[in-house]
């Protein structure tokens, strides 16, 4: 028996029509419900951030998440497969006729991407003051809050509706198909098994 994170939000639909392809039947969660049984499999239905975690600790075998995610949360935990879905980057956004003063003493950047962001700034040997937001961050900049934001970008449009421009690409992401390290060694044959179906779909 396996058990799987499957994530909400952004990737969500992608996911369960890898899964679907995967597996030729339908992967639906009914009524807000969280787990979904099939045979010698559990799916959970978890926040795309908290994937890793459920992963890192054992309460899943396997998970799939963003790029991104995963590199934010730094676990020790295996990446199996690039699904080659959920496309975007993580990269700097500041006002349209701006550029990022790299001698300034200190750098506000706001973001929800600390790790990330900080990670990035100390190979340029910047300062740098973190805002962390949760939401509509493309304001900071536009109101003081800080120089510049960092945040995922799919297409650049909404940087662009609120005057911002997309600067440096900080990370490419993709999502991952993970795996529980203990999991990985004792389950390794049902994993692969598992791996195969999705690599054939990819």
């Amino acid at each position: 028996m396996l058990t799987v994170a499957l994530p909400k939000g952004r990737i969500a639909k992608l996911t369960l029509e890898k899964f679907e392809h995967a597996f030729k039947e339908k992967f639906e969660f009914h009524n807000r419900k969280l787990i979904l049984k099939k045979t010698n499999f559990t799916f959970l239905n978890v926040r795309s951030q908290d994937v890793p975690t459920y992963v890192n600790y054992g309460s899943a075998d396997l998970g799939v998440v963003g790029l991104d995610v995963l590199e934010e949360k730094s676990y020790d935990i295996v990446k199996l497969l690039d699904l080659q879905i959920g496309k975007c980057k993580v990269a700097i956004g500041l006002k349209e006729n701006e550029t990022i003063n790299y001698n300034k003493s200190l750098i506000k950047v706001a973001t929800k991407h600390e790790n990330i962001t900080k990670r990035y700034f100390e190979k340029k040997a910047m300062p740098v003051d973190i805002i962390k937001l949760y939401g509509s961050i493309e304001l900071a900049p536009l109101v003081g809050l800080a120089d510049c934001i960092v945040d995922i970008v799919e297409t650049g449009e909404t940087m662009k509706e609120n005057g911002l421009k997309v600067a440096d690409t900080i990370l490419e992401s993709t999502a991952y198909l993970i795996a529980n390290k203990n999991s990985y060694t004792l389950k390794k044959q049902a994993i692969f098994k598992l791996k195969e179906l999705l690599d054939v779909s990819v």
